[in-house]
């Protein structure tokens, strides 16, 4: 499944269905631009699951706001609407697919 980009206009419809995986990030953070390859290829790998971008910038603060994000990167996992997990700063692929083995299992 194609990764897919999100606002704070289109945010609650695309985490309403399903295992979803926000990856919130930035352009000028040096994590963010090193964990986008990564959550790109484990998007690839998972066409089962949706992966969602969020650029925090001047237009898109009202979600990162509402959800208390502090630092980035940051991920959160929703199934269907409902916030299940969130991990904060850089992971290796590995990481990310073992806990979206995790995620699917509850």
């Amino acid at each position: 499944m194609a990764l897919k980009h999100a606002n704070d206009s289109d945010f609650e419809s695309m985490t309403s269905e399903g295992l979803t995986l926000v990856d919130f990030w930035a352009s000028w953070c040096g994590p963010c631009r090193m964990f986008g390859p990564i959550f790109e290829s484990v998007s690839e790998k998972n066409p089962d699951v949706n992966f969602v971008k969020f650029e925090i910038d001047e237009t898109n603060r009202q979600t990162p706001t509402k959800l208390g994000i502090r630092s980035i990167p940051c991920v959160f996992a929703f199934k269907d609407g409902e916030i299940k997990e969130t991990r904060t700063g850089l992971m290796d692929e590995d990481t990310l697919t073992q806990w979206i083995s995790e995620l699917k299992a509850l």
